[in-house]
């Protein structure tokens, strides 16, 4: 009998499993944080153009235009403060935007508002709120008004500027 004593210990402890009382239910932890923040719809680095036209070298007019062509669409979470800021382009002098002539020298100043009734600047560097209505259909407000000389050489006339938006 002492030896059959060693042989179910040996059993037990190597290769039989003992049942032991064990839980059958348990729970775990299920989270997610949603970050406030927006979202350039398609992805473009084009924002848009500010597109004067074709107007006479002898033209004195004061020219508008809003952004348009192909705009960008923003989305944003809902309550996201969005605000925007325009640099001063690649034509700048004396804190004034250009637009230059491709083959030359000559200029012609304008200027960048955020409303269509040109009373509220958009200066260089300046942030500005962007409201909107819809969360998920937000267009830029940039208006553009250059007054005409009427002594300027043909040719194309262009800028770049850089926006820069924050939320």
């Amino acid at each position: 009998m002492i030896r059959v004593v060693p042989t179910v210990l040996a059993l037990l402890a190597g290769g039989v499993p003992v049942p032991l009382d064990a839980a059958t239910t348990s729970t775990f932890q299920v989270s997610a944080t949603v970050v406030a923040g927006c979202l350039v719809v398609g992805g473009v680095s084009n924002y848009g153009n500010l597109d004067f036209g074709s107007w006479s070298a002898l033209s004195t007019s004061s020219v508008t235009t809003a952004l348009g062509g192909t705009t960008v669409t923003l989305q944003c979470t809902p309550g996201v403060s969005l605000s925007m800021s325009v640099d001063a382009g690649q034509n700048s002098a004396s804190g004034t935007r250009n637009l230059k002539r491709s083959n030359g020298t000559a200029r012609v100043a304008y200027q960048l508002f955020r409303d269509a009734g040109f009373s509220q600047s958009l200066g260089i560097n300046q942030s500005v709120a962007v409201t909107y209505s819809d969360p998920s259909a937000i267009k830029l407000p940039v208006f553009a008004r250059a007054q005409l000389p009427g002594n300027l050489p043909a040719g194309s006339y262009t800028d770049v500027v850089q926006v820069v938006l924050s939320f």
